[in-house]
């Protein structure tokens, strides 16, 4: 079995934040001996509209080269600053910002355009690669033909994404694999988005807490998992996060298939915590280079 240690040795390229798939090899990324994790910016909400520059200062001093946004909007920009000085703020700490979660659901809902648009300037603005949409409201998925309208809107502004040189992903929680009359929200969003423009990024955790194998949804749609959310569940309440390598979710087997997911970047998440939020994404972050890398 190729493991992912022996995938990124062999493949001899690794880039910050950045986990190559086979169909990456042979671009002209830097080769690097370890592999690079990202962190998604939402696990230090609490801190991250405070005092931009020391969070992501901390960011890069608790190993990570990536990091992924949210809450992105014309008005309030990154966290209240503006594209150019938040790209500042990256480089002065050797970040980069491969992905960022932007709101999808009034564009869902109506279809306005400019709305995608608006996303695309930010987003290249910071140099992301990715767009992502990382959560549908409840009344926008009620049923199978609400995740079918939100399918359509996806292969529209992935459309949008390429023409703006990007790209786009969908994010998953656990909601969309409920049962809608024989089938799922997110079966009917990987059968019916275009499989070139509309990428998926596995939140491995709520995948574990719906009950799904993570591992055969690779083998089922070989290719489409470009980015993983990883997040570890409590011990004591699944309902929790905790540091990765420290729950319940075996990790190792899902990294020594990470070739058939085709994941490129990997961000860690956290939503709560027991220790000191710094201490504990530095853990994560060491968990995964030395463990599952």
């Amino acid at each position: 079995m190729t493991t992912r240690r022996s995938f990124i040795q062999q493949a001899g390229l690794v880039s910050a934040g950045l986990f190559l798939a086979p169909s990456l090899i042979g671009c002209s990324e830097s080769a690097g001996s370890t592999g690079e994790i990202g962190l998604q910016l939402y696990t230090l909400r609490e801190y991250i509209g405070k005092d931009v520059k020391g969070v992501l200062a901390k960011v890069s001093e608790a190993g990570y080269k990536d990091v992924e946004t949210y809450g992105y909007s014309p008005e309030s920009h990154f966290f209240g600053v503006a594209p150019k000085d938040f790209k500042q703020i990256l480089d002065d700490n050797g970040l980069k910002s491969s992905s960022g979660h932007y709101d999808f659901n009034e564009f869902i809902r109506s279809g306005n355009e400019d709305i995608i648009k608006a996303y695309i300037d930010g987003g290249s603005a910071i140099g992301q690669e990715y767009i992502v949409a990382p959560y549908i409201i409840e009344p926008l998925r009620q049923s199978a033909d609400d995740y079918r309208k939100v399918a359509e809107r996806l292969n529209r502004a992935a459309q949008m994404c390429q023409e703006g040189n990007m790209k786009l992903a969908y994010h998953n929680h656990d909601f969309e694999f409920q049962n809608h009359n024989g089938t799922t929200g997110y079966d009917i969003l990987l059968s019916e988005t275009d499989p070139e423009l509309v990428k998926f990024e596995l939140d491995l955790y709520w995948v574990v807490r719906a009950g799904k194998d993570p591992i055969a949804m690779f083998k089922q749609n070989v290719g489409r998992y470009v980015m993983w959310h990883v997040k570890d569940m409590d011990k004591a309440a699944r309902t929790l996060n905790t540091e990765v390598g420290s729950g319940t979710i075996d990790y190792k087997p899902i990294f020594e298939q990470a070739d058939v997911s085709g994941v490129k970047r990997i961000f860690v998440e956290q939503e709560n915590f027991a220790m000191d939020p710094y201490e504990s994404i530095s853990q994560s972050s060491s968990y995964v280079k030395n463990n599952l890398l």
